[in-house]
């Protein structure tokens, strides 16, 4: 139980505490409703170079996210301050149990225990990433989970990434890529389900077909290593 001069403590704490969020909240001025010229101070965004652009949208999102911070922050301290009103302040709002002091002289809002503190993580995403993901590893379906083989976003972004992109070795966890193979899983088989098939080259009737470069590749890894097997010396 609190004392009365614990319980003017808290209530002093968080008087404070919403003074200084209200002049932050009112000395933006809705700048997060106008326009990135108008925000910026600049007559024209075309003489501006895009970096510019960047650093100052990238305050903009921050100061917009901010003031999110802030404007949940003002609706703790008021449900806490409305507690104190009831008389109910101190007391855990799920058990009933009392909080203790220490707890809530480190976090004035708080009207529950730490046993029943809320621990739910904010999964406030964008909308649409509800039909596309920023990594392709990511765009998976229920069929894709099933391991099916259709050509799915993954296959689209191989197909064109081989043409070409601003990747580099530095980029890939295995050095032994080369330009050629500066792509997202560039040694994914092809047209085969296990390694050996592609050593088995064979045309519809069986019989061999030609020279294989998986097997090239595999042959040229063995001289440079001087083994005569990956399995055995």
């Amino acid at each position: 139980m609190l004392t009365q001069q614990q319980l003017q403590k808290c209530e002093k704490m968080l008087t404070e505490r919403k003074r200084h969020l209200a002049d932050h909240l009112e000395d933006h001025y809705g700048t997060q409703y106008e326009l990135i010229k108008e925000s910026m101070g600049e007559l024209s965004n075309y003489d501006n170079h895009p970096g510019d652009h960047g650093s100052e949208l990238y305050e903009r999102e921050k100061d917009i996210a901010l003031n999110d911070h802030a404007e949940q922050e003002m609706k703790d301290i008021n449900h806490a301050l409305n507690v104190i009103q009831s008389g109910q302040y101190g007391v855990c709002e799920v058990c009933s149990n009392d909080i203790p002091f220490e707890r809530l002289e480190a976090m004035p809002t708080t009207t529950r225990c730490l046993k029943h503190a809320e621990d739910d993580i904010s999964n406030d995403r964008p909308a649409e990433e509800d039909v596309f993901h920023p990594s392709v590893n990511e765009m998976e379906t229920e069929v894709e989970e099933e391991e099916s083989t259709i050509f799915d976003a993954e296959d689209s972004w191989q197909r064109v990434a081989k043409y070409g992109s601003s990747e580099s070795p530095s980029d890939f966890y295995d050095t032994e890529k080369d330009y050629e193979d500066m792509f997202f899983n560039s040694d994914e088989l092809v047209s085969a389900a296990e390694e050996i098939e592609n050593f088995l080259t064979a045309d519809i009737d069986g019989k061999f077909s030609g020279v294989n470069p998986a097997h090239e590749k595999y042959e040229d890894y063995l001289d440079e290593n001087e083994v005569n097997s990956i399995l055995y010396d």
